[in-house]
């Protein structure tokens, strides 16, 4: 299931077995958040997770920024394939325009530090990488596989979904976005729309 969340929903219209049903915006939030447990307007869970940095490894606090500056969390399945280099090395590209939105910007995978150190200096990404080893936080957020490439004969259950959360100043989630598809990339445009609005 895909699921991209942001805008100011009226209405929603469902055909079923050629009746045509529409929903008031309470019964459209009602749905949304049996879909969505994370939704717009709820508390962010709060986290503290490993960063290799230049210093050593670093243990960062999502409500550190709580008060201070907005956040931008970008999960991403894994380092050293192909769309999440781009993602990430498009977001290092634009850090001083994220910074310019009061932005803090955090890539989280479920590989380790050192792993995410070595594909940041060969690929030259400069955003700061969590490490969720265990994928508490994937499945905290509602965004890990259950299985992730089957296909491939790997089926790895826990990786994180290619997902965005912002989170305001008071640790409240204000836009979410998720694609089943790693494929996919994030909407940056509506990203950044919509923290210039949390500016």
């Amino acid at each position: 299931m895909n699921w991209k969340a942001d805008a100011d929903l009226t209405n929603y219209g469902l055909t079923n077995h050629g009746f045509h049903l529409l929903f008031d915006r309470v019964d459209v939030d009602l749905i949304l958040k049996s879909l969505m447990p994370l939704a717009i307007g709820t508390k962010a869970p709060d986290f503290t997770l490993s960063s290799k940095t230049a210093e050593g490894p670093k243990q960062i606090k999502l409500s550190d920024n709580f008060g201070k500056k907005n956040t931008l969390l970008l999960f991403f399945p894994m380092a050293f394939t192909g769309t999440c280099t781009t993602e990430m090395c498009g977001v290092s590209n634009d850090l001083a325009a994220y910074a310019s939105l009061n932005a803090q910007v955090y890539g989280i995978s479920g590989d380790n530090p050192f792993a995410q150190e070595a594909w940041a200096q060969k690929e030259e990404i400069t955003a700061p990488l969590l490490s969720d080893y265990e994928h508490k936080v994937a499945q905290a957020y509602d965004v890990a596989y259950d299985s992730f490439l089957p296909q491939m004969n790997l089926g790895m259950g826990g990786v994180p979904k290619r997902a965005v959360f912002i989170i305001d100043r008071s640790g409240v989630i204000q836009y979410a976005e998720c694609d089943d598809d790693a494929r996919a990339l994030p909407n940056f445009d509506k990203v950044k729309t919509k923290l210039a609005e949390l500016k």
